[in-house]
C-alpha cells in the first residue's frame, strides 16, 4: 500500500468491521433486481491517534457502531448494480469522518457462483490531507 505521506508520519489506530452480512438489492441481472441477496462487507480505517486524548470518551474515536449504522443506510437504500459502486459509496462515507486516514472496503457476495465462497471487490481509499496532492490519492 503506497500512502500518502502525511498518513505514514502519523499514529494510526485500526478501526475495523468484518463480516457484516446484509440483505441488499444489488446486481445488473434482471433475477438481482426482483429480490434482495445476502452481501458480506469488511472494512478496514486507519484513523488518527494523534490530537487529544481518548479519555475513554466514545466522542474521541471513530465509533464502529456508526460505521456499521452508516454502511446498512447505504446498503438498504435504492438499487445498486455494481459491488463496485457499494464499495465506493461505503468509502466515501467512512471518509467523510476526517479523522479516517484511509479506508479498505471489500464487499462479497456471497452466493452467486457455486463453485467459489464469494466474489466481488476491495478498494483502498485515502483522505486527502493539506499537503497531499490529489495524485496522492490511493486506490487498490
Amino acid at each position: 500500500m503506497n500512502a500518502p505521506r502525511s498518513i505514514q508520519a502519523t499514529n494510526i489506530r485500526s478501526v475495523f468491521v468484518r463480516d457484516l452480512e446484509l440483505p441488499a438489492k444489488i446486481g445488473v441481472h434482471s433475477h438481482e433486481k426482483l429480490d434482495s441477496q445476502l452481501i458480506r462487507i469488511n472494512v478496514d480505517m486507519a484513523t488518527s491517534a494523534e490530537g487529544g486524548p481518548v479519555d475513554d470518551d466514545i466522542a474521541n474515536v471513530v465509533c464502529y457502531e456508526d460505521v456499521v449504522n452508516g454502511i446498512t443506510d447505504i446498503v438498504a437504500g435504492e438499487h445498486i448494480n455494481l459491488v463496485e459502486t457499494l464499495a465506493e459509496k461505503i468509502a466515501d462515507f467512512c471518509l467523510s469522518d476526517d479523522r479516517v486516514l484511509a479506508v479498505k472496503v471489500r464487499v462479497e457476495k456471497p452466493h452467486i457462483i457455486a463453485e467459489a465462497a464469494s466474489v466481488g471487490v476491495e478498494i483502498e481509499r485515502y483522505q486527502v490531507l493539506p499537503g497531499d496532492s490529489a495524485d496522492d490519492k490511493g486506490t487498490k
